[in-house]
């Protein structure tokens, strides 16, 4: 069992920076791929990025490519999405996951992934 605990939205305007941060507790040892998942109200969960935990390969959506950049610090068990240049379409409830087991395709699919954090909200005004 892994529990995740997300932290670090806010409000911010447009042109901004935030870090959210996912600290996983438990077993996080099989952990293969860990990401950030978005859902802004009406819209699909959509993938925002995914790394590869023990090879650090990472995957981003076009969307965010060049402004977002996801990592890790193994010694923490705490995964980081450093947000830059936000814009108001950026507004989403983020979300973190992890999953067991070999396997970190992209675009990923939220069935992949067995443990999510409870979400923390982001909202860039314009």
């Amino acid at each position: 069992q892994v529990q995740l605990v997300e932290s670090g939205g806010g409000s911010v305007q447009a042109g901004g920076s935030l870090r959210l941060s996912c600290a996983a507790y438990g077993y996080t040892y099989n952990i293969y791929c860990m990401g950030w998942f978005r859902q802004a109200p009406g819209k699909e969960r959509e993938g925002v990025a995914t790394i590869v935990t023990g090879g650090g390969s990472t995957y981003y959506a076009d969307s965010v490519k060049g402004r977002f950049t996801i990592s890790q610090d193994n010694a923490k068990n705490t995964l980081y999405l450093q947000m830059n240049s936000l814009k108001p379409e950026d507004t989403a409830m983020y979300y973190c996951a992890a999953r067991y087991g070999f396997g970190c395709r992209w675009p990923p699919a939220s069935a992949d992934f067995g443990y999510w954090g409870q979400g923390t909200q982001v909202t860039v005004s314009s």
